[in-house]
């Protein structure tokens, strides 16, 4: 498993540096004997044969290292510092070789635990899932097994304060889980029956009996965990170009060395000629993109922004434009009865629970948002009889002896139900809204409206973008007009786009390509998939749990906080210029100790040294992404409205919605 590899890896390069980092203290303890003896006890034979020591110790490494690349037929930057080494070793320059060698290894260490901690941070989330689970057996019994043989279907029980060991549904029990390792979110959420969970999140309040859907690498977690390993191994054209350049780099290097050592063969050119070689092994530049990417990705992943490939995060950026699904992205993708209307005589109390009895058996949206509403202002529902539903179209019962039907007025219609009071201007359709009509005994009695509410963060996430240069915000859907104009409206899209079927949405995409674009296609992933494919980034939002959402976009969203979309622009922003601060400082650094290498103004023990400390400024700079976008990790998610919990909005021409009554 993709897992266990990397676990692997991970304690390979854990030992390997272990043993470099053992040798080079001892390495180091003679190459300072060999000055002690030197300077205390003035025995210039002692001295070197310690510094000899110590530089054989820590050279021979770094030597076979540059051989080994040879002898495959790469040529890499660090064969400088090998024949800088063996140069200061064959002049006699025991002390010089031992002192540069040692600050080349601290470099590598440096390097190689900056790389390292970036994996073993992604191996930290592994650590989340848990090793064992109690497997709920059909008696009712439980068993510990281990977390990795759980199978689809299996029941779980999670207590207090255990990580939940698999995705799936929660069956029995209720409590409050912490998921900020999977979305991001700040605040722990509440989880009752029919809720999903996923493997590797806290539980922290009570205890839970969970349904199994995914277990092992194929739960959300571990596709996490993949992804990020996937985006690592990627490349941006910037790391591509070092590598170009470094076929030419090397022997340019040693030409301009030759020609030092050639005019001051008679002075100290061969240490000037090493000085030049150790300051060349550009490790600055090296370490400048691939320590800024994984700090940015880090930083991403830790706010529940999943991204498959540096590229995309590289080029996030120039972004121009954004195309926007309409439902469960702008909108909550949940309905709300927001307007009621009864007839003549007809109390709103009463249209209200006729419609919502005769539609609590139904499982359609707008039913649910009407039962949701009743129950919330407390009315008293009885449950219907001849129940029939047209799918669609409406519901058909029988509510206190008397045929009841809900749905759109064509239906109605149809079934032979007097439209006449439609025909008063006060009784209009409102625009906007997805209206359900009721009819009692053949006579039609009122109508209820609905409307999906759009999200609080959106809004703003919508200014942030326009604010960072984005020039098109375009709304799709295949929603009506009315409804999609107001949306629209409501945020603040410059286009909109409805009644659009999903072959369409891939023309608007090619369209704005067509002209010069740089387009961001934003969906849930499932109805949007071709589109997300087509735009230069597809980016799938809520897409925890999703794996057509993971899978067809080159970024998920593992939230709904829209907010997400802007961060990651400025995240691409501060990283680029992370990426060419250090660049500039690599370039500088070079070029510099070159100039004063050349005229003698340093040894090699000082260019080793400085060598050490540009590598630290370089990661040092580039850790400082890891902390971008703290204010969003502090901030508190908007909550998503829902039919269930959203407050209905009467308007100035509607009735108001009932107040809550005695059960």
């Amino acid at each position: 498993m993709a897992h266990d590899h990397l676990k692997n890896s991970i304690e390979a390069q854990t030992g390997r540096s272990s043993l470099l980092l053992i040798a080079t203290f001892m390495g180091g303890l003679l190459v300072l004997n060999s000055f002690l003896a030197e300077w205390i006890f003035n025995q210039p034979e002692y001295s070197a044969a310690f510094a000899l020591a110590g530089a054989i110790l820590l050279g021979t490494p770094l030597v076979i290292h540059s051989l080994k690349h040879l002898w495959h037929g790469h040529m890499h930057m660090d064969e400088l510092v090998a024949m800088a080494i063996v140069a200061a070793i064959a002049i006699e320059k025991y002390q010089e070789a031992g002192v540069i060698a040692f600050f080349m290894i601290i470099s590598t260490l440096i390097e190689t635990r900056t790389a390292l901690g970036a994996r073993a941070s992604i191996h930290s989330l592994l650590k989340l899932t848990p090793t064992r689970a109690h497997r709920v057996l059909p008696d009712g019994t439980e068993d510990e097994v281990e977390a990795r043989l759980l199978q689809p279907g299996e029941v779980i029980r999670v207590r207090p304060g255990d990580n939940i060991p698999a995705d799936g549904v929660i069956v029995a029990g209720e409590s409050t889980v912490n998921q900020a390792s999977i979305t991001g979110e700040s605040l722990p959420v509440d989880k009752t029956g029919g809720d999903e969970v996923f493997g590797g999140t806290t539980n922290l309040t009570g205890s839970m009996d969970i349904r199994v859907t995914k277990a092992g690498g194929e739960t959300t977690l571990g596709r996490v965990q993949e992804l990020i390993l996937e985006a690592e191994r990627t490349r941006i054209p910037l790391m591509r170009l070092i590598d170009q350049y470094a076929s030419w780099y090397t022997p340019t290097i040693l030409m301009l060395a030759g020609i030092v050592l050639f005019f001051k063969a008679q002075d100290d050119g061969m240490t000037r000629a090493i000085t030049m070689l150790v300051v060349a092994c550009p490790c600055a530049l090296v370490l400048a993109t691939p320590t800024a990417m994984v700090a940015a990705l880090s930083c991403a992943a830790r706010l529940g922004i999943l991204i498959k490939n540096v590229v995309t995060l590289e080029g996030a950026r120039n972004l121009t434009a954004v195309v926007f699904d309409k439902t469960g992205t702008l909108t909550t993708g949940e309905l709300s009865v927001t307007q009621m209307r009864p007839g003549p005589s007809v109390d709103g109390t009463d249209l209200l629970r006729l419609a919502a009895s005769a539609d609590q058996l139904s499982k359609h949206p707008g039913a649910k948002a009407l039962v949701a509403v009743a129950r919330k202002a407390k009315l008293q529902l009885v449950r219907p009889d001849q129940f029939e539903e047209a799918s669609g179209k409406g519901v058909s019962a029988v509510v206190d002896g008397q045929q009841i039907l809900v749905g759109r007025s064509t239906w109605l219609a149809d079934r032979g139900v007097d439209l006449s009071l439609m025909n008063d201007p006060k009784y209009k359709e409102p625009e906007g809204l997805s209206v359900l009509y009721v009819a009692r005994a053949g006579q039609l009695i009122g109508w209820i409206g609905l409307e999906d509410r759009t999200r609080d963060e959106a809004r703003e996430a919508i200014d942030e973008l326009r604010e960072l240069g984005v020039r098109s915000l375009i709304m799709v859907t295949g929603d009506k007009w009315s409804v999609a104009k107001r949306v629209a409206a409501e945020m603040g899209c410059t286009d909109v786009q409805a009644e659009v079927l999903p072959a369409q949405k891939l023309s608007i995409v090619d369209e704005l390509k067509s002209k010069r674009h740089r387009v961001a296609v934003i969906g849930d992933g499932v109805n949007d998939a071709p589109a997300l494919a087509a735009g230069d980034f597809g980016i799938a939002m809520g897409a925890a749990g999703s794996d057509v959402a993971i899978n067809s976009a080159s970024i998920a969203l593992m939230n709904n906080d829209l907010r997400r979309l802007p961060f990651l622009i400025r995240l691409s922003r501060a990283s680029t210029r992370v990426i060419w601060q250090n660049l500039l400082f690599g370039v500088t650094f070079i070029v510099v100790l070159l100039v004063l290498g050349a005229t003698g103004r340093i040894n090699p023990m000082v260019a080793a040294f400085l060598h050490m400390v540009s590598s630290a400024v370089v990661i040092f700079n580039s850790a400082r992404l890891v902390r971008f976008g703290e204010h969003l990790e502090g901030h508190a998610l908007t909550a998503t409205p829902s039919a269930t919990a959203s407050a209905p909005i009467a308007s100035a021409e509607t009735q108001p919605l009932p107040a809550p009554m005695p059960a």
